[in-house]
């Protein structure tokens, strides 16, 4: 049973950063990816950066330069570093995994969130003007 486990989430102000972190657990597969997505109040989930085991890398323009996903393989672990942080950067945001063999890596929509099965249980991020 895959488990996605979040943490780093809170609140800072406007230019300042946080790191979100999320573990995975009962993930067996050799080949992945894993998302961030966030939703704001009244607003639909939009993909923010994902990254796939061959290190292929996608990011919304809106966080492009600003954030960093990361993925550590051996602890099955995906982070999001996130700097210089704007009061609209604020939401829900949920971590996301899920599987494909390694020739489809390259070609799956990372950001989209029909592509996902695997998702956490979300933690807020709060950015102050």
């Amino acid at each position: 049973q895959v488990q996605l486990v979040e943490s780093g989430g809170g609140s800072v102000q406007s230019g300042g950063s946080l790191r979100l972190s999320c573990a995975a657990s009962g993930f067996s597969y050799s080949t992945y990816y894993m998302g961030w997505f966030r939703q704001a109040a009244g607003k639909e989930r939009e993909g923010v950066a994902a990254i796939d085991t061959l290190g292929g890398t996608s990011y919304a323009d809106s966080v492009k330069g600003r954030f960093t996903a990361s993925l550590d393989n051996i602890k099955n672990t995906l982070y999001l570093q996130m700097n210089s942080l704007r009061p609209e950067d604020t939401a829900m945001y949920y971590c996301a995994a899920d599987s494909r063999p390694r020739w489809a890596l390259s070609v799956v929509k990372k950001l989209a969130k029909d592509h996902y099965r695997y998702w956490a249980q979300g933690t807020q991020v709060t950015v102050s003007s």
